[in-house]
């Protein structure tokens, strides 16, 4: 059990030897990652102030570097002319003034001048821990160094709120800069309020965004609005969500609205129904940003507070997802791996099969890390599945049920079970046939893309090391299929 003490020691505190010793802990993990962006020691959670600037894509993370808990947090920076090849910049933003002694918080970043600036929300609380959320700034010049404002720019919540006020996300809104920012009514009930700023010192509360949500859960974290394809779209991770049918299962849930392009103005926003980004087990607090060639891309933590996962014993935890590019198709937001991921691919394994009544395998198709698509040509089976990082005790299973539709992952036997209290299966129905399935599979991780990223199941698994072999079955008829492999 950590204590206190322990979760908000610093970085700076910690000895050479600690750090070496930890260190090498984490290197011992069965579960690193191959080609995700994780942390080199400690916990990793939500991404922050994603941009581009200067030839480089920024990816920072909340950081608490001192083992596999939520403690103090710094900012960590990572930065990649790719998106595929990442170069550890280390930590970028530290708890080290009074108004953020107790973590820097999530936030976002926007280019000015040349410059990158950082809007975060720092966290501190007194002694009888009570929290003082403020809304602050650092700037990263093109060196890289990072300096931080005096004071807060937003210096406490406005009078109607709660302490739960976080996460700004700042845009340039003609002449002037907006950002929303996550919080909680007195009522305890999430919302959105909406600030201006004429020079990024200033801000002035315009209120709350107009939704059709009134009572949706008790807090709204991460919000991000961007306009994309003619409509306006607002994302955000609200807290306090019943689960009803196959939707809602997580502990915290992520998805979207979609709707007019906001009235900042009026603060209205007029939407559709909240959708869930992910339909995964592992998969919070996601945050976009536009590149040089006008593409939105996502970015989330593969992962959720609150749970324990099997790397925790190895003294690290949690991952980033892979980049996802955005669009939006039919009143759906559709997620698809950015191209560039496809300079990650080696030995390429292709083939053609029909599968009737059976369970099979075939020469070749077998890994640890890899990505496979699978293209159905014709299915008349009314179940089809895919099983992977499989051995005779271990796999993790995707389904599809033809007749109602219904896409299931199921990792109840994929090895060291996380989360277990929240289910071990979850499902999606699709709004046509299954066509196509798209996936990411690294050493404890799969990012399955359904119909062109018509609906994602983002999830961690714990496979055993020699979890190697790829299946496929088709129960109650037959199917075909084009299956293309390559290592990663």
């Amino acid at each position: 059990m950590w204590t206190r003490e322990q979760r908000y020691r610093r970085l700076e505190e910690a000895t050479p030897e600690e750090i070496a010793s930890l260190i090498e802990t984490v290197h011992a993990c069965p579960f690193r990652q191959t080609f995700h962006i994780q942390p080199p020691i400690g916990l990793m959670n939500d991404p922050n102030g994603l941009a581009y600037l200067d030839g480089y894509y920024h990816v920072f993370y909340q950081w608490f570097p001192l083992g596999p808990v939520h403690g103090v947090k710094y900012w960590y920076h990572m930065k990649s002319t790719d998106l595929v090849t990442w170069i550890d910049e280390g930590p970028a933003i530290r708890p080290d003034q009074d108004f953020d002694s107790h973590g820097a918080y999530s936030g976002s970043a926007l280019e000015r001048d040349g410059e990158l600036y950082l809007m975060y929300t720092g966290n501190k609380r007194d002694e009888n821990w009570r929290r003082y959320p403020s809304q602050c700034i650092a700037v990263m010049n093109q060196y890289g160094e990072i300096s931080k404002w005096k004071d807060p720019v937003i210096p406490k919540p406005p009078k109607g709120y709660t302490e739960h006020f976080r996460d700004p996300k700042v845009w340039r809104e003609e002449a002037d800069f907006c950002a929303i920012i996550g919080a909680q009514r007195e009522n305890l009930t999430g919302t959105v309020l909406l600030y201006s700023s004429p020079d990024m010192k200033t801000w002035k509360l315009e209120g709350e965004l107009e939704t059709e949500l009134p009572n949706f859960g008790y807090m709204w974290e991460c919000p991000d609005y961007f306009e994309l394809d003619h409509s306006g779209v607002l994302i955000f991770s609200p807290q306090g969500i019943e689960p009803k049918d196959d939707e809602f299962q997580n502990i915290y849930q992520s998805g979207y609205l979609i709707g007019e392009t906001l009235d900042v103005a009026s603060r209205e926003f007029r939407h559709g129904t909240f959708k869930e980004l992910d339909r995964g087990f592992d998969f919070y607090a996601p945050q976009t940003m536009i590149d040089p060639n006008g593409r939105r891309i996502l970015i989330g933590w593969m992962g959720l507070p609150e749970i324990d996962y099997p790397t925790d014993k190895n003294g690290w935890a949690h991952c980033l997802t892979i980049p996802r590019e955005l669009s939006v198709q039919n009143g759906k937001l559709i997620q698809t791996p950015v191209k560039e991921l496809q300079a990650l691919r080696k030995q390429k394994i292709e083939i053609q099969a029909h599968i009737e009544n059976e369970s099979k395998s075939f020469e070749g198709l077998t890994g640890t890390a890899f990505e496979m698509k699978i293209k159905i040509a014709k299915l008349d089976a009314a179940e089809f599945g895919i099983e992977f990082r499989a051995n005779d005790t271990t796999k993790t299973v995707l389904t599809y049920e033809a007749k109602r539709k219904r896409v299931l992952l199921d990792r109840s036997l994929s090895g060291e079970v996380v989360g277990i209290e929240y289910g071990t299966r979850r499902a999606c129905s699709l709004d046509s046939e299954l066509v196509t399935v798209h996936l990411f599979v690294d050493v404890s991780s799969v990012e399955i893309f359904i119909n062109d990223g018509e609906e994602v199941f983002t999830s961690r698994i714990f496979p055993e090391a020699d979890g190697q072999d790829i299946r496929f079955f088709a129960n109650q008829g037959s199917m075909e299929m084009t299956v293309e492999k390559w290592e990663i």
